[in-house]
């Protein structure tokens, strides 16, 4: 089967709170309206809020419930990302879970987004993971898209569709489409960025398919985004180009460049070293006349 429907869910919600009841209407709603559904994706830490203190050590009752959700709907479900505590440490953390309401996976935020992000763990394993008869998904949270290699790990590890919870309330979420156009394009996959809309983002969530076309955008406000994709279209494209042009997976693969600065430890240069700390913006205090 290569054909698999997946809808995004773009919705408001409380900025610190509980907001799985909530979640579990839309969820009720949606897979009434849309019976088609095979898999839900919500945004970056929809389900508790974008405050640490309300960490959870996995597992927890809110998995447990989304676990149920699953189950009742048969459906694969990627409730956004949620805040886990490990011990005194604090990570962004995304879980998927299959129709029989089994967590299959769980997913660190790589590159929480500092100095933003205070307190937060960056994770350090990449996931992707199989639909049976379908294919293969990979996962990422928000800011991990900005960094090239995140998506091209997801897609030499074989991902055909990245799964992308965000919560953006900046005005950067241009910069952001561009982006993630750009990841589609050049690792030829599906790419689902949602995003909140309110107080948990500023909305226009973006499909993407596999030549780095538009399917669908969203305004700013509430939106569920039901989009059925067809696998085999990665499949071909990967394997005759994108639009019959390029091919940038198997150039990458074929590559003759050695790329010497992923070889340091930490991946820093000499320039690099010279950009100073990861530090907010201060004010310039300098007396205006």
């Amino acid at each position: 089967m290569s054909y698999f429907t997946i809808a995004g869910v773009q919705m408001h919600a409380l900025h610190h709170g509980d907001n799985t009841e909530a979640m579990r209407h839309r969820i009720d709603a949606l897979m009434n309206r849309f019976p088609q559904v095979q898999m839900v994706l919500f945004s970056e830490l929809m389900p508790m809020g974008a405050s640490p203190l309300h960490a959870q050590v996995l597992p927890s009752d809110t998995e447990a419930l989304f676990c149920q959700l699953a189950a009742q709907h048969r459906i694969w479900l990627i409730p956004g990302s949620m805040f886990e505590k490990v011990g005194e440490l604090i990570y962004n953390t995304l879980v998927v879970i299959n129709p029989l309401g089994q967590v299959v996976t769980r997913f660190r935020k790589m590159f929480p987004f500092r100095p933003y992000e205070a307190g937060v763990e960056g994770g350090s394993e990449f996931v992707v993971f199989d639909v049976p008869t379908v294919g293969r998904f990979g996962v990422s949270i928000c800011y991990d898209m900005w960094f090239p290699e995140t998506t091209r790990t997801l897609a030499a590890m074989g991902a055909e569709v990245i799964l992308h919870p965000t919560m953006t309330d900046t005005i950067d979420r241009d910069i952001e489409l561009s982006i993630a156009r750009t990841n589609a394009a050049v690792n030829q996959c599906y790419f689902f960025d949602i995003n909140g809309a309110g107080a948990l983002g500023n909305g226009r969530s973006i499909v993407v398919g596999p030549s780095g076309d538009v399917i669908h955008q969203a305004g700013i406000g509430e939106e569920v985004i039901p989009i059925e994709i067809d696998l085999n279209r990665v499949r071909r494209e990967r394997e005759t180009g994108l639009r019959g042009l390029g091919q940038p997976l198997k150039s990458f693969r074929d590559r003759e460049v050695d790329f010497s600065i992923y070889r340091s430890e930490n991946g820093s240069s000499p320039f690099l070293d010279t950009l100073g700390p990861l530090a907010k913006p201060v004010r310039n205090d300098q007396e205006i006349i």
